[in-house]
């Protein structure tokens, strides 16, 4: 398996509690994560601002985007790699991008629950 890269918004709290699980889970280093704050601009494979707004892979060169990408990220952890192959059935993939974008509209409340010194 080629090894995966996840960028992440490291200046999000409910993110950095959810990459900081994913780095425990991945025992075995598949997976690259990127910080998009640390990131110069021109290392970005696209504009910033849409990586931050939605969850970013790349996996076998391929950029995957939203429930897509979680997907690909769950297929590199053993633990959650049963979910991320049955992500690949197309019907799944599309409910899972469904709960995405109503997670997206839930984020800023989810943000704040999470932020420093609360929700932990």
């Amino acid at each position: 398996m080629t090894k995966l890269i996840v960028w992440h918004d490291g200046g999000c709290p409910l993110c950095r509690r959810e990459i900081a699980l994913m780095r425990r889970l991945d025992r075995r280093g598949k997976i690259d994560f990127v910080d998009v704050m640390r990131l110069p601009e021109a290392l970005c494979p696209i504009d910033r601002a849409t990586m931050l707004a939605r969850f970013h892979a790349s996996e076998n060169g391929q950029l995957l985007t939203g429930a897509a990408a979680f997907a690909a990220m769950w297929r590199a952890i053993p633990l959650l790699r049963p979910l991320g192959l049955a992500a690949r059935s197309p019907w799944l993939l599309a409910k899972l991008e469904r709960l995405y974008l109503l997670f997206l509209r839930l984020r800023p409340r989810f943000q704040r629950l999470f932020a420093e010194g609360r929700g932990a």
